[in-house]
């Protein structure tokens, strides 16, 4: 499984936790069985791209296609609109994408 195909999955799965619910009440949601969903998060299936955007609907997920190229901006883009301090609007802790290293001339 492709290191691409493994965030997707996770991202997934991060997103139904979040939500609180279960691989049951996704699937009720998202009319996805719920033992396709199981197989899914276990990478043990390829993802269907017509189940992938069933369940980002229901997870409040986007799902975007862009030039390789624009990746880098799109990627900045929404790293900037995550909130202060690095702080999501979800309430979760998000890294810099770069740190400035402190002096130790103290």
């Amino acid at each position: 499984m492709s290191y691409v195909t493994e965030q997707i999955l996770e991202s997934l799965r991060e997103a139904r936790v979040r939500k609180g619910f279960s691989q049951r009440e996704l699937s009720a949601r998202s009319g996805v069985p719920q033992s396709h969903i199981s197989k899914i998060e276990s990478g043990s299936v390829d993802l269907r791209i017509s189940s992938l955007i069933a369940l980002a609907r229901v997870l409040d997920l986007e799902l975007l296609v862009a030039p390789k190229k624009s990746v880098p901006a799109i990627k900045s883009i929404i790293r900037s609109g995550q909130g202060i301090n690095g702080i999501s609007d979800e309430g979760e802790s998000m890294s810099p994408a770069y740190q400035l290293e402190e002096d130790d001339d103290d």
